[in-house]
């Protein structure tokens, strides 16, 4: 698939503006929506609302057409931290949209602390001849998630590196930062779903948190091999 045509098709043309909103337009209603891994209804609940958005950024998987949008919104009425994964056929078909959606009572939800730290963090295309494979990214990801249930996995730790935890971050700006903060340990992280885009070193992965498999995603930016940045949403039963 192009990158154009998943780009324009998917992320982007996708949000219908209306006056300060972004509203998700669904044209062919034969796709398989997701929220927090259980089916729902396109036509009910939040996908059938306006909000208004005041942070996204997303990444595009060329290869396995699928993409990864991250947004914030503040509003004082309701605010939300979502993760939306999306699948395509190769002609720009949907047919799975995928989110967690995260509020009050989630993990450490903070959508003013998330919005405030997410758009200070720059995730710029990185030059081709300085991009990691796939299969690096991807398994840098996946070093960081198998840290939980064995202790002795091989992170690849950047420096600087900062998390993104709910609205909770560990970066200070400082060129010593470092996302070898501490995770749980004997906690499975199973089931992963990967959307990879080479171009900014970004994977996010949706996964089963824990025995009780808790809706989870982390996203993970990686330069030259390392960690640079780690994104989290854990769905523990918000509101």
């Amino acid at each position: 698939m192009q990158s154009q045509l998943l780009g324009s098709s998917t992320s982007h043309q996708r949000l219908h503006l209306l006056p300060g909103y972004r509203r998700i337009r669904y044209h062919r209603l034969f796709c398989h929506i997701y929220r927090e891994f259980r089916s729902v209804n396109i036509r009910n609940g939040l996908l059938s609302k306006a909000l208004r958005v005041n942070h996204t950024r997303s990444i595009h998987d060329t290869t396995e057409c699928a993409t990864f949008t991250e947004y914030v919104v503040t509003d004082p009425s309701h605010p939300y931290v979502i993760g939306t994964q999306i699948r395509l056929t190769p002609d720009g078909q949907i047919t799975q949209i995928d989110s967690i959606v995260t509020d009050a009572g989630d993990w450490l939800f903070n959508a003013t602390g998330t919005q405030y730290y997410a758009s200070r963090e720059d995730w710029f295309v990185i030059p081709a001849e300085s991009r990691d494979t796939r299969e690096t990214i991807k398994a840098a990801g996946d070093a960081y998630l198998d840290l939980f249930n064995n202790p002795s996995t091989v992170v690849p730790w950047g420096t600087p590196c900062a998390r993104l935890e709910g609205g909770v971050y560990t970066g200070r700006g400082l060129p010593t930062d470092s996302c070898n903060v501490g995770v749980p340990s004997g906690v499975p992280l199973t089931n992963r779903r990967y959307v990879i885009d080479e171009t900014v070193g970004s994977v996010d992965i949706f996964l089963d948190f824990g025995n009780n498999k808790i809706p989870d995603t982390h996203e993970f930016r990686v330069e030259k091999g390392r960690l640079r940045f780690v994104h989290t949403m854990t769905a523990t039963g918000g509101a």
